[in-house]
């Protein structure tokens, strides 16, 4: 993993979140959250991303280049850390208590999910052309 590829990746991440979240309007602790959630993915301690590339169908895989795919991914957690964290909020706000527990572990759960989810995605892109234009036009920005 160079920087090339590390800057690549963090470019689709941003231009794939940007259509849904504008990302100049993100709160600072949650860029914060971004961007250690980024790092963590981007490193691949566990290996779950590159086993996950590496048994994609190559009909897949030659679809998208590595570090895109990897940025697609990312935004993917990205806008499920979105979601959770804008429930934390309204459970903070309702006065409920936030059981910490309950949030052990996001991280992994979120990636888990979104690794699932975008090579999903990448695998119906082979036969859906529509799904494949919409996934490069996102990376694009």
């Amino acid at each position: 993993m160079n920087s090339e590829y590390k800057q690549r990746a963090e470019i689709v991440a941003f231009n794939v979140c940007n259509h849904v979240i504008p990302m100049d309007k993100v709160p600072a602790n949650l860029m914060e959250a971004y961007a250690n959630l980024f790092n963590e993915l981007l490193e691949d301690k566990d290996q779950k991303f590159i086993a996950t590339w590496n048994a994609l169908p190559s009909s897949a895989s030659a679809l998208l280049p590595q570090a895109d795919f990897h940025g697609f991914y990312i935004a993917n957690a990205w806008l499920q850390l979105s979601r959770v964290a804008q429930d934390i909020a309204e459970l903070a706000d309702s006065d409920e208590a936030v059981d910490e527990n309950e949030y052990n572990n996001i991280f992994t759960r979120l990636s888990d999910a979104s690794l699932k989810e975008s090579a999903k995605k990448l695998k119906k892109a082979r036969t859906d052309r529509a799904l494949l234009n919409s996934i490069k036009s996102v990376i694009a920005g």
